[in-house]
Parts: structure tokens; C-alpha cells; sequence
């Protein structure tokens, strides 16, 4: 806006060039040219200078006039001209002023722009599962889940949901057999009220089920264990005072024979090179 105010300045003293003083000057398009050149380069002076004007728009057009209309003023008493003004000069005169007269109206009252909206802050409230950690055993397969905790994010001030909540934590495996492997499969969590009953998820949200994977392979030997991150959906009727009494693990896993073989092969070494 303050570029153009310095475009409008240069251009308003070009047209009033010629009404204040009508001889002596070149014609309509040189007074503009020269109203624009004493603008523009009046602007730069003055940010060099450091006296650029910051009391808004009123000052910085005022300024703008004056250091334009410098050079229209030196050019009729320096190198002034016997030339008659043209009519035609005085209807394109006319017909700018109207213009810029009406561009400067829309300007000034015009619609004004608001300013957009301010998105509300978002934050995260978490809540705490109590025990945070509990033991599960299934078989020949023992473990822990630790670090329970559920999340969901919400606008601040209205508390309207943004995330809904997800529980997350670690579950850790370990197959005890001795003598048979296990390839888990997949894991489903259930969510249980007081009655025994499911608490059910809202609609459109995914059941909270997880796949296994261990080091890129769902297969565990004697011993070995897996580690599981759990970041599953969380219903939001659970999280009601009193609403949830247990949290159920399903899961599923193929116990087979674990066999070790022995195979003896023969091999030479040629000489070396």
C-alpha cells in the first residue's frame, strides 16, 4: 500500500502540473513521467537518508506530493517551454483526475480486508492408565505391557476433539518353551465395562488390532523375545469416571516342534594365489 501511495503522489502532481502552471511545460505524459521520477526517487532518497516517514498513510502521501512536484517545479523555470497546452492534454487531464479521484475514494472506504482467522491452539491431554504395567500370559508365551497411557488432542478453550484418543504402551513377549518355536500372528485389544460388556468404538474409527513383527520376522525360537509398540484406537466412552474396568489382549500365535539338524559336508582349499 505505501508503494502505491507513492505511485498515486507522482501522478497526482503530474495532472495538477499542468492546472497550476499550464505553460511552460512538455505536455500531460512528460509532467506524469517527471511526477513519477520525483516520487520514486524522492522515496529512495529518503529511505537512504533515514527520513522515511512512519505516521501513516496521510504523512507518506503528503510527502510523496512534494518531493514530486520538485522536479515538475524545476522543469518550468529551468527549462521551461513556449509550447501551447493541447486540449486533448486538458480531457486526458480531466478524465485521470476522475479516475484517480475514484480509486482513492474505493481506497479509503472500501470494503477493508479482515483479518484471517486465528486457529485455536491445539494440546494434547493425556490420561493416565492405572497399572501403567501389567503381566500377560498365554501359554507357552509370557510378557509384560508397560507405559500405558492414553492420548487425544483437543482445542483449547472449547475442548472440541481434534485427534481422537489412542492408547499406547509396549508389550513385550517371550516364548518359554524348550523345545517349540511360536509365529505370532496378530493382536486385537477389548475394552470392558463394569457389566463385562465391550465398550464399543464411535463410527468410522478401525478396530484396535496390531500385527507382530519382530526384527522383520513374527517368528519366535525357545527364549527369544519380541518387543511390540501398541498404538491403538481408544473408545471415548472408556474414558468416562468409572467406565472401564479391564482391558482384554487377544492374540494369536502357531506354537510348532523346534528341531536343530546337524550336516557335516566335506570341503578342500586349493593353494593360495
Amino acid at each position: 500500500m505505501t508503494f502505491l501511495t507513492w505511485i498515486l503522489a507522482g501522478v497526482l502532481a503530474g495532472l495538477m502540473a499542468g492546472w497550476v502552471v499550464k505553460r511552460g511545460g512538455y505536455g500531460l505524459r512528460w509532467d506524469i513521467t517527471l511526477g513519477l521520477v520525483g516520487s520514486i526517487g524522492g522515496s529512495w532518497i529518503l529511505r537512504s537518508l533515514g527520513f522515511y516517514p512512519g505516521a501513516g498513510v496521510v504523512a507518506t502521501a503528503v510527502v510523496a506530493f512534494i518531493v514530486a512536484a520538485i522536479p515538475l517545479a524545476a522543469q518550468r523555470k529551468f527549462w521551461a517551454t513556449e509550447r501551447p497546452p493541447e486540449k486533448k492534454d486538458a480531457f486526458w487531464r480531466y478524465g485521470l483526475g476522475a479516475g484517480l479521484v475514484v480509486l482513492v475514494a474505493w481506497m479509503t472506504l472500501g470494503p477493508v480486508q479482515q483479518p484471517a482467522a486465528v486457529a485455536a491452539p491445539i494440546e494434547e491431554k493425556t490420561y493416565a492408565v492405572t497399572p501403567a504395567s501389567v503381566k500377560v500370559k498365554a501359554g507357552i508365551v509370557t510378557g509384560e505391557v508397560t507405559e500405558m497411557k492414553v492420548a487425544e488432542r483437543v482445542e483449547k478453550g472449547s475442548d472440541r476433539i481434534v485427534t481422537a484418543a489412542k492408547l499406547t504402551g509396549t508389550l513385550k513377549l517371550k516364548n518359554t518353551s524348550a523345545n517349540q518355536t511360536v509365529r505370532l500372528l496378530e493382536g486385537k485389544l477389548r475394552y470392558i465395562d463394569a457389566k463385562g460388556q465391550p465398550i464399543k468404538l464411535e463410527d468410522a474409527r478401525t478396530e484396535p488390532t496390531f500385527k507382530f513383527a519382530t526384527y522383520g520376522s513374527e517368528r519366535l525360537d525357545p527364549g527369544q523375545e519380541a518387543i511390540q509398540s501398541l498404538d491403538v484406537e481408544f473408545p471415548a466412552g472408556a474414558l468416562k469416571a468409572n467406565a472401564l474396568k479391564e482391558i482384554r489382549l487377544e492374540f494369536a500365535y502357531i506354537p510348532s516342534s523346534y528341531r536343530e539338524e546337524t550336516v557335516n559336508f566335506a570341503v578342500s582349499i586349493g593353494a593360495g594365489k
